[in-house]
């Protein structure tokens, strides 16, 4: 009997039965020969993103990661060990491994100003890029304020000023959350207005010092639990201005996102972020009771699907 973990490594995504296979796949032919902008595409739901794009769609032209050096590796050698993961095994046996040529680092840094790209770079992208999916933040609920503004709310700011400047842009695609209107009990599809002035927001945080900041973040983050929420908040507005200026552009809302369910590889993951870290732990009886709220619920999302909608919204706004 084969174990758990041959079984998990072996694993192959199912096929169409023969009866299905002839029909066109319209979400792939809608990336034929586009070139993708991915910020965030180091990141759990990124590296989702960019597995199936090159696994679905073989004919897209190109993609560029945005990717800033981290612990002495380089943009070049960060895009070599993302590839290197087992969640690209499957992409590399179905399409080759040269398919990883398709992908391009670009070097740069979101919570930077004007997002440390070079100026080659930036025609480079306002040049050829067609479709922009802006994942990168930070996601942790700890995070400093200052930080996760220049990051979360400042970085959307600049990956929109660099979309507005690119020639042939056909969307624009935020990643949001659920929770950035934490007031509303039913979140509907349209915007709502921010707690405050982003702008303002941004502005105050390049001026102050983050110490001071961390003294009046409770009186800055109001009815907010905590700094993820609040800048994702915001951010969701700057991307609403850009809309009424005539961007074209999308908000994704995906609720708390999990490891896989299907594919390529089911239970994958790379973090203990959320309720993955409770599993575990509970997996390995390191964690036996929680006190928790018993009429509580959670709306969870397995990160295939939180990018097969993505994905499909993408399509849906650029051919239809």
């Amino acid at each position: 009997m084969a174990s758990f973990e041959e079984g998990f490594l072996n694993y192959k995504p199912p096929v169409l039965p023969d009866e299905l296979s002839h029909l066109p796949d319209r979400v792939s032919n809608s990336f034929v020969g586009k070139t993708i902008f991915i910020t965030g595409g180091s990141g759990f739901l990124g590296k989702v993103l960019v597995e199936k794009l090159l696994r679905k769609c073989p004919d897209i032209e190109r993609i560029y990661l945005l990717l800033r050096t981290k612990k002495g590796s380089n943009p070049k050698q960060r895009v070599e060990t993302i590839f290197s993961s087992v969640l690209f095994d499957y992409l590399k046996e179905l399409r080759g491994v040269e398919v990883i040529n398709k992908v391009y680092p670009i070097a740069g840094d979101v919570s930077e100003p004007n997002l440390a790209i070079n100026e080659s770079d930036r025609r480079l992208l306002a040049d050829t890029v067609q479709i922009v999916f802006h994942a990168a933040a930070t996601i942790r609920f700890d995070e400093a304020l200052k930080k996760a503004v220049l990051l979360n709310t400042r970085g959307t700011k600049m990956v929109l000023e660099l979309a507005k400047e690119m020639k042939n842009l056909l969307v624009f695609v935020h990643v949001s959350t659920s929770y950035c209107h934490l007031d509303e009990k039913v979140l509907f599809e349209k915007a709502y207005p921010p707690p405050t002035d982003p702008h303002k927001i941004i502005q105050s945080m390049e001026m102050l010092d983050e110490p001071f900041v961390e003294t009046i973040s409770k009186e800055i983050l109001g009815s907010f639990p905590n700094s993820y929420a609040f800048t994702k908040c915001l951010s969701e507005h700057l991307v609403v201005e850009q809309i009424e200026a005539g961007l074209p552009c999308i908000i994704a809302r995906p609720s708390i996102v999990i490891p896989i369910w299907k594919e390529p590889l089911p239970g994958w993951t790379d973090n203990i972020n959320g309720p993955t870290g409770l599993l575990i732990g509970a997996g390995k009886g390191v964690i036996r009771t929680m006190f928790c709220h018993n009429q509580g619920y959670a709306d969870y999302l397995p990160v295939d699907i939180t990018v097969n909608g993505i994905l499909l919204f993408t399509w849906n706004y650029i051919d239809n």
